[in-house]
């Protein structure tokens, strides 16, 4: 827009000596010899620049090529598409046709399951696919869900030719598998590209087997990077170049025919394209494939701790200067409890590079390799400082927490503070709340719905385990942390809140 602009301001103050030009051109006197050739001098000067701007005007628009043609030429032999089979099994009798979803759907399941006969002799199911090969020995990329489940896979190449495949290995979390295929002579395959180097608007071609039809190529822009939809390590590429089923697990390809991305998921009211897809980003895709190809299976690093975000209101309580990096809310038995990390701590990089928020720390510690030693900055009581830990292999167990002390606490009345009416926490409410691991800790019997607890979504049977960052077994003790917080001017304090056994930062106002 900005050189668009400067293209019409000098456009616009040519113009004079256009007029000046045509002007003396038109009379040609002899009287005025100077003028003459100042004009025409004018005149050639606006013509250089008139063209000048028009070259660039069409070198911009000549930015999107005019064809694809030699771009699908390039890559489109290492474009497969992929027919899975599977046994299940079927009844006897016709099933009635009700739409997903619908009430009736139900009814007639439950109905089918006494009325129909045994089963029948089981059948093969066939679904399809799309991958690409990246090696000339006959690795295959693709997506897991479209091999899951499967005892046949048989890849198709563009030439007509079919091989079957045996699966390397999956990963469920990015919904990436590999392939195998052994052929008599190297295959065309493609590479994987730099795709944090792609910019919204950048092209891009999508290949594979959409509805079935096969080779099918279709192209558009990359509408939008850093895509989150489920997954704890998703990093899509959205794009509006058409996906639709059966284009699950093909390659999304920048202008210079290496892949960016694989194609993984649409968003669709009708179940077609509607110029919403997504693509798991080569930079997530190329390290799960180099750990399947490697060991069957990926393996992660683990750093053992459960995280939150930083809002601006906890790094205000925090006194850290800006709302970023990943806050600590409880440290299991594992590598981050062995490194010294602490609840409440703040991580602001790990292995040297600077942490954003709890996804981006997420996806770098599984990054990393399992059994590394690597340094993490943590804030903590207002000063930095630098831990060393060595990362285990992710786990899908959580660690238990603290035990329980041996002596309940005293019971003391309920107390109001914040807007919170608390009570110590008992064993007999440790059971009901199933907080056996809690030691001490308070536990909200009321919030007060014009209090800023409340519009902090905190509720009643939530249990205050520190406040201030120090852990309280009493009212008392969660006065006198507000009381020094107000003694220093804070404008928030912190409370960690357990609920349903799992642990949050909370920071409430301290203003009236």
């Amino acid at each position: 827009m900005t050189s668009q602009l400067a293209h019409r301001r000098r456009f616009a103050a040519d113009v004079p000596a256009y007029k000046v030009a045509d002007a003396a051109v038109m009379s040609r006197t002899p009287a005025a010899p100077s003028a003459y050739r100042t004009a025409t001098g004018a005149l050639i000067a606006f013509l250089a620049a008139f063209a000048l701007i028009l070259g660039m005007t069409q070198a911009r628009a000549q930015t999107a090529p005019p064809s694809f043609a030699d771009l699908v030429d390039q890559v489109g032999d290492a474009v497969v598409n992929i027919t899975t089979s599977a046994i299940v099994a079927t009844r006897e009798g016709p099933a009635p046709n009700v739409p997903p979803g619908s009430p009736l759907e139900d009814f007639f399941n439950d109905f089918l399951d006494r009325q129909q006969g045994p089963e029948q002799a089981p059948r093969r199911s066939q679904a399809l696919g799309s991958g690409f090969v990246i090696s000339e020995d006959g690795y295959i990329v693709t997506n897991n869900h479209v091999i899951e489940g499967a005892d046949e896979i048989m890849i198709e190449f563009r030439s007509g030719r079919e091989l079957e495949a045996q699966l390397v290995g999956t990963d469920p979390n990015t919904d990436i598998a590999l392939l195998k295929v052994e052929a008599d002579a190297a295959l065309p395959f493609v590479p994987f590209g730099n795709s944090n180097a792609m910019r919204v608007g950048d092209w891009v071609m999508a290949m594979g087997n959409p509805l079935g039809q096969g080779f099918s190529v279709s192209v558009g822009v990359v509408s939008a990077r850093e895509r989150a939809l489920s997954g704890t390590y998703d990093d899509y590429i959205q794009t509006d170049a058409a996906i639709n089923r059966g284009n699950s697990g093909g390659p999304l390809f920048n202008m210079a025919g290496e892949v960016i991305g694989v194609n993984t998921a649409i968003l669709s009211p009708t179940g077609g394209s509607i110029g919403i897809g997504f693509a798991m980003s080569a930079s997530v895709v190329t390290n799960v494939v180099d750990q399947l190809r490697e060991f069957g299976e990926t393996r992660r690093g683990w750093l053992g701790v459960r995280i939150q975000d930083v809002s601006d209101d906890i790094a205000e309580g925090l006194g850290l200067a800006d709302a970023r990096g990943a806050l600590v809310t409880d440290v299991p038995e594992g590598p981050a409890l062995d490194a010294g990390v602490e609840v409440g701590d703040v991580i602001l990089s790990f292995d040297g590079e600077d942490i954003q928020d709890t996804r981006e720390l997420v996806r770098i510690v599984g990054e990393s390799g399992v059994g590394e030693t690597v340094r993490m900055l943590v804030y903590r009581d207002g000063a930095t400082q630098t831990l060393l830990v060595t990362l285990g292999r992710r786990e899908t167990a959580e660690g238990s927490g603290a035990t329980a002390p041996d002596g309940a606490p005293i019971p003391e009345p309920s107390a109001e503070i914040l807007g919170l009416t608390v009570s110590p926490l008992t064993d007999e409410l440790r059971e009901q709340l199933d907080a056996q691991g809690v030691a001490g800790g308070l536990v909200i019997e009321a919030v007060d719905p014009a209090s800023d607890a409340a519009s902090k979504g905190l509720q009643v049977g939530d249990i205050v385990t520190e406040v201030g960052q120090q852990p309280v077994r009493s009212a008392d003790d969660f006065r006198a942390r507000v009381d020094t917080a107000e003694e220093a001017g804070q404008k928030s304090i912190l409370l960690l809140i357990r609920r349903a056994g799992n642990p949050r930062f909370v920071a409430l106002s301290l203003e009236d």
